[in-house]
Protein backbone atom coordinates (compact mmCIF):
# COMPACT_ATOMS: atom_id res chain seq x y z
CA UNK A 1 0.00 0.00 0.00
CA UNK A 2 2.76 2.52 1.18
CA UNK A 3 4.76 2.11 -2.26
CA UNK A 4 1.50 2.73 -4.33
CA UNK A 5 1.46 6.21 -2.52
CA UNK A 6 4.77 7.41 -3.92
CA UNK A 7 3.48 6.76 -7.88
CA UNK A 8 3.05 9.49 -10.10
CA UNK A 9 -0.59 10.80 -10.64
CA UNK A 10 -1.43 13.31 -13.21
CA UNK A 11 -2.64 17.02 -12.35
CA UNK A 12 -5.37 18.65 -14.51
CA UNK A 13 -7.58 21.49 -15.08
CA UNK A 14 -11.22 21.71 -14.37
CA UNK A 15 -11.59 20.44 -18.31
CA UNK A 16 -9.13 17.68 -17.76
CA UNK A 17 -6.17 19.49 -19.68
CA UNK A 18 -2.72 17.87 -17.97
CA UNK A 19 -0.82 21.06 -16.29
CA UNK A 20 2.03 18.63 -14.45
CA UNK A 21 2.32 15.98 -11.95
CA UNK A 22 2.87 14.58 -8.16
CA UNK A 23 2.47 11.59 -6.11
CA UNK A 24 -0.71 10.06 -5.15
CA UNK A 25 0.18 10.89 -1.36
CA UNK A 26 0.99 14.42 -2.22
CA UNK A 27 -2.20 15.29 -4.24
CA UNK A 28 -4.32 13.66 -1.08
CA UNK A 29 -3.19 15.79 1.39
CA UNK A 30 -5.07 19.04 2.13
CA UNK A 31 -6.31 21.52 0.84
CA UNK A 32 -6.19 18.90 -1.96
CA UNK A 33 -4.71 18.97 -5.69
CA UNK A 34 -7.16 18.29 -8.70
CA UNK A 35 -5.79 15.26 -10.59
CA UNK A 36 -6.95 12.58 -13.01
CA UNK A 37 -8.34 9.32 -11.83
CA UNK A 38 -11.04 6.16 -13.17
CA UNK A 39 -13.73 4.53 -11.34
CA UNK A 40 -14.68 1.35 -13.09
CA UNK A 41 -18.09 -0.73 -12.54
CA UNK A 42 -18.16 -4.10 -13.56
CA UNK A 43 -21.52 -4.86 -14.86
CA UNK A 44 -23.07 -8.87 -14.98
CA UNK A 45 -25.57 -9.68 -17.91
CA UNK A 46 -28.67 -9.16 -15.33
CA UNK A 47 -27.87 -5.11 -14.64
CA UNK A 48 -26.14 -5.77 -11.65
CA UNK A 49 -22.85 -3.76 -10.57
CA UNK A 50 -20.06 -5.24 -8.45
CA UNK A 51 -19.51 -3.36 -5.41
CA UNK A 52 -16.05 -3.64 -3.11
CA UNK A 53 -15.78 -2.62 0.62
CA UNK A 54 -12.58 -1.30 0.87
CA UNK A 55 -10.37 -2.86 3.02
CA UNK A 56 -9.23 -0.98 6.68
CA UNK A 57 -5.69 -0.32 5.51
CA UNK A 58 -6.75 2.33 2.71
CA UNK A 59 -5.77 5.77 3.54
CA UNK A 60 -8.97 7.45 2.35
CA UNK A 61 -12.22 6.57 3.37
CA UNK A 62 -11.62 2.44 4.43
CA UNK A 63 -14.28 0.08 5.08
CA UNK A 64 -16.66 2.08 2.97
CA UNK A 65 -18.26 0.37 -0.39
CA UNK A 66 -17.20 1.76 -3.22
CA UNK A 67 -17.47 0.68 -6.92
CA UNK A 68 -15.58 -2.31 -8.37
CA UNK A 69 -12.28 -0.41 -8.23
CA UNK A 70 -10.53 3.04 -8.75
CA UNK A 71 -7.24 4.25 -9.44
CA UNK A 72 -5.28 6.50 -11.00
CA UNK A 73 -3.58 6.86 -14.39
CA UNK A 74 0.04 7.49 -14.50
CA UNK A 75 0.71 10.39 -16.62
CA UNK A 76 0.19 9.79 -19.97
CA UNK A 77 -1.35 6.38 -19.65
CA UNK A 78 -4.00 5.10 -21.40
CA UNK A 79 -6.90 4.78 -19.48
CA UNK A 80 -8.12 1.13 -20.08
CA UNK A 81 -4.42 0.07 -19.54
CA UNK A 82 -4.70 1.52 -15.87
CA UNK A 83 -7.63 0.38 -15.27
CA UNK A 84 -7.67 -3.35 -16.53
CA UNK A 85 -4.06 -3.42 -14.07
CA UNK A 86 -5.61 -2.73 -10.93
CA UNK A 87 -8.94 -4.53 -12.00
CA UNK A 88 -6.05 -8.00 -11.93
CA UNK A 89 -4.11 -6.47 -8.70
CA UNK A 90 -7.14 -5.59 -6.99
CA UNK A 91 -9.63 -8.18 -7.95
CA UNK A 92 -7.91 -10.88 -9.54
CA UNK A 93 -10.02 -10.78 -12.65
CA UNK A 94 -9.66 -8.96 -16.57
CA UNK A 95 -8.86 -8.06 -19.16
CA UNK A 96 -12.23 -6.60 -19.94
CA UNK A 97 -13.30 -4.03 -22.68
CA UNK A 98 -14.15 -0.65 -20.72
CA UNK A 99 -16.67 1.68 -21.68
CA UNK A 100 -16.65 5.56 -20.52
CA UNK A 101 -19.65 6.56 -19.68
CA UNK A 102 -19.40 10.05 -18.53
CA UNK A 103 -16.58 12.23 -16.08
CA UNK A 104 -17.33 14.35 -13.22
CA UNK A 105 -15.04 16.37 -10.70
CA UNK A 106 -15.23 15.43 -6.98
CA UNK A 107 -13.59 16.96 -4.06
CA UNK A 108 -14.17 14.83 -0.82
CA UNK A 109 -12.44 15.06 2.87
CA UNK A 110 -12.25 12.01 4.66
CA UNK A 111 -12.64 12.66 7.66
CA UNK A 112 -11.46 9.82 9.82
CA UNK A 113 -7.83 10.02 7.73
CA UNK A 114 -7.70 13.51 7.11
CA UNK A 115 -7.15 12.82 3.78
CA UNK A 116 -8.37 14.55 0.36
CA UNK A 117 -9.98 13.34 -2.79
CA UNK A 118 -9.88 16.02 -5.32
CA UNK A 119 -10.38 13.78 -8.78
CA UNK A 120 -11.46 14.49 -12.20
CA UNK A 121 -13.11 11.21 -12.31
CA UNK A 122 -13.34 9.14 -15.79
CA UNK A 123 -16.40 6.77 -15.17
CA UNK A 124 -15.60 3.07 -16.82
CA UNK A 125 -18.10 0.40 -17.55
CA UNK A 126 -16.83 -3.13 -17.99
CA UNK A 127 -19.12 -6.18 -18.91
CA UNK A 128 -18.57 -8.94 -16.86
CA UNK A 129 -18.49 -12.15 -18.01
CA UNK A 130 -20.48 -14.72 -16.26
CA UNK A 131 -17.61 -17.76 -14.59
CA UNK A 132 -14.59 -15.11 -14.63
CA UNK A 133 -12.30 -15.38 -11.75
CA UNK A 134 -12.68 -13.18 -8.89
CA UNK A 135 -9.44 -13.23 -6.50
CA UNK A 136 -9.85 -9.81 -4.37
CA UNK A 137 -6.51 -8.92 -2.73
CA UNK A 138 -7.58 -8.91 1.15
CA UNK A 139 -5.07 -5.23 1.30
CA UNK A 140 -7.40 -3.89 -0.91
CA UNK A 141 -10.89 -5.51 -0.79
CA UNK A 142 -12.95 -6.32 2.43
CA UNK A 143 -15.45 -7.90 0.90
CA UNK A 144 -17.63 -7.65 -2.66
CA UNK A 145 -21.32 -8.03 -3.34
CA UNK A 146 -23.46 -7.19 -6.06
CA UNK A 147 -26.03 -5.00 -6.55
CA UNK A 148 -29.12 -3.42 -8.22
CA UNK A 149 -28.02 -0.09 -9.70
CA UNK A 150 -31.57 2.09 -9.03
CA UNK A 151 -31.81 0.15 -5.38
CA UNK A 152 -28.13 1.24 -5.05
CA UNK A 153 -28.86 4.55 -5.60
CA UNK A 154 -31.97 4.58 -3.32
CA UNK A 155 -29.50 3.36 -0.76
CA UNK A 156 -26.82 5.89 -1.03
CA UNK A 157 -29.63 8.58 -0.56
CA UNK A 158 -30.39 6.65 2.99
CA UNK A 159 -27.26 5.73 4.48
CA UNK A 160 -24.60 8.06 2.87
CA UNK A 161 -22.19 6.87 5.23
CA UNK A 162 -21.52 3.35 4.13
CA UNK A 163 -20.68 4.10 1.06
CA UNK A 164 -16.96 6.15 -0.60
CA UNK A 165 -18.21 9.76 -1.18
CA UNK A 166 -17.61 9.80 -5.22
CA UNK A 167 -20.14 6.52 -5.94
CA UNK A 168 -23.03 8.16 -6.27
CA UNK A 169 -21.69 9.77 -8.73
CA UNK A 170 -20.32 6.96 -10.84
CA UNK A 171 -23.60 5.41 -10.24
CA UNK A 172 -25.18 8.58 -11.61
CA UNK A 173 -22.72 8.20 -14.87
CA UNK A 174 -23.87 4.45 -15.47
CA UNK A 175 -27.62 5.28 -14.88
CA UNK A 176 -27.59 8.67 -17.29
CA UNK A 177 -24.12 8.14 -19.60
CA UNK A 178 -22.90 11.32 -21.18
CA UNK A 179 -20.56 9.00 -23.36
CA UNK A 180 -16.68 9.94 -23.36
CA UNK A 181 -15.35 13.10 -22.82
CA UNK A 182 -12.02 13.01 -24.81
CA UNK A 183 -12.96 16.10 -27.15
CA UNK A 184 -15.36 18.30 -24.61
CA UNK A 185 -14.41 19.76 -21.27
CA UNK A 186 -15.54 17.58 -18.39
CA UNK A 187 -18.52 19.34 -15.96
CA UNK A 188 -17.97 19.92 -12.50
CA UNK A 189 -20.71 18.57 -10.43
CA UNK A 190 -21.83 17.32 -6.81
CA UNK A 191 -22.16 14.02 -7.31
CA UNK A 192 -25.80 12.47 -7.26
CA UNK A 193 -26.76 9.90 -4.31
CA UNK A 194 -23.08 10.71 -2.53
CA UNK A 195 -23.01 12.41 0.92
CA UNK A 196 -22.55 16.33 -0.40
CA UNK A 197 -25.12 17.84 2.25
CA UNK A 198 -22.09 16.11 4.97
CA UNK A 199 -20.69 18.81 5.28
CA UNK A 200 -17.44 16.85 7.31
CA UNK A 201 -17.08 15.01 4.26
CA UNK A 202 -17.50 17.47 1.27
CA UNK A 203 -16.17 21.04 2.92
CA UNK A 204 -17.18 23.13 -0.34
CA UNK A 205 -17.80 20.18 -2.37
CA UNK A 206 -18.06 20.19 -5.87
Amino acid sequence: MSSREEHLVELVDDAGRARGQTTVAAAHQPPGRLHRAFSVLLVDPDGQVLLQRRAAVKTRFPLRWANSCCGHPRPGEPLADAANQRLREELGTGPVELTEVGVYVYYAEDPATGRVEFEYDHVLKGEFRPGAPLLPDPDEVAELRWAEPAALEADLELDPRSYAPWLGGVVNRLLRPSGPTSDAPGQAVTPSGSSADDAAERSGGR
